[in-house]
């Protein structure tokens, strides 16, 4: 089989290799699509190597059709069958550690992650270990989905994570700065919670207007701030969610925010980076400032749910496909921000 792997930053080989056989305990999926994220190419290129295992296949938005059902399947996880659809909640927890103990299994402090230390999907199969099949990683679909929607479950399960810290109430009015990928996916959480206004902040014009089409209001970064006020009588924006790692949007999203209102810090920011913020604002204003990494199996599950119930509207994030035999290219597409979000399909 064809298959992907990073050897060292930006040494991305596409190989042949023997289709894995399943083992006690083991699943094979059979891979339908991948969506690639800013953090892949953060991968690629080298400025994101924590929890990295070089040689590993990338990818961890990843849809899947079970192919094989390993000896002894049956009895960690009933009732899988061949040909089902399937993806993986990328985070494998110890189940152990004082974090997973307290229901923060994604903040886990022995994690592995799909594409990162355990093959993912830029390959056209992918073996579920049984150390992920025992922690309940892999999670199959209710009804069918389009491939590249079901890739979207890593992504929603992640905002999800977001959503439940710092809550979208009905008729809240939500700014969301930054239109990629993850902002608009938030901005159709925040109108399905029920946001009166939800403004996506982008100095792309093609950006703004996707964040018009899935129903939000797609603002310059210029006039954010005068669209916000003009709605609120000046109060400003109940929930404020940074999508950019920016390190001067963490004063914005502040001076932003209502009184007693909620700001996120969702995007990842370059390590090490600092921000200057003045904290007045969150004493003076009595905000809730929350953060957001990853995401739990529940959430991936939650995920799969809003899918199927239509919520997201996926052709207006993931926009343009290659196939893995063009891998390189589908990379170099993320790096030049072709379109919104790529997928990677098996030839």
């Amino acid at each position: 089989m064809r298959a992907a792997t990073l050897n060292a930053p930006e040494d991305l080989r596409l190989v042949e290799k023997d289709k894995p056989k399943p083992g006690k305990g083991e699943v094979l999926l059979k891979i339908e699509a991948n969506t690639m994220c800013g953090t892949d190419y953060r991968l690629y290129t080298g400025a994101k190597t924590s929890g990295v295992d070089y040689g590993v296949v990338p990818g961890h938005e990843i849809a899947g059709r079970i192919a094989e059902i390993g000896e002894g399947v049956e009895e960690i996880q009933p009732g899988l069958k061949v040909g089902q659809q399937a993806t993986v909640s990328i985070v494998v927890s110890c189940g152990r550690c004082d974090n997973c103990l307290k229901d923060r299994e994604h903040l886990c402090s022995d994690l592995e992650l799909f594409g990162y230390a355990i093959d993912g999907g830029l390959q056209e199969y992918m073996l579920v270990p049984e150390r992920a099949l025992r922690r309940g990683n892999l999670i199959t679909t209710n009804k069918e989905l389009d491939p590249k929607a079901l890739c979207l479950a890593e992504p929603i399960s992640c905002c999800l994570n977001g959503l439940d810290q710092f809550k979208v109430n009905l008729g809240d009015v939500v700014a969301i700065l930054g239109a990629g990928p993850i902002g608009l996916i938030h901005a159709q959480l925040a109108l399905a919670s029920g946001a009166s206004y939800v403004f996506v902040s982008n100095r792309s014009e093609t950006r703004r207007e996707v964040a018009d089409r899935v129903g939000a209001v797609g603002v310059s970064p210029d006039e954010l701030d005068s669209r916000v006020k003009e709605v609120t009588n000046g109060a400003g924006a109940d929930v404020v969610i940074v999508c950019i790692g920016a390190t001067e949007l963490a004063q914005d999203a502040l001076e932003l925010a209502r009184d007693g209102g909620r700001v996120n810090y969702f995007a990842g920011f370059p390590k090490g980076s600092t921000s200057q913020m003045e904290p007045n604002l969150i004493h003076y204003k009595e905000l809730q400032v929350t953060g957001g990494s990853n995401a739990r199996r529940r959430d991936v599950k939650r995920a799969i749910e809003v899918l199927e119930s239509g919520a997201i509207d996926v052709d207006e994030i993931v926009t343009h496909t290659f196939p893995l035999s063009k891998v390189h290219e589908a990379y170099q597409a993320v790096a030049d921000r072709i379109g919104v979000k790529i997928a990677v399909i098996p030839d």
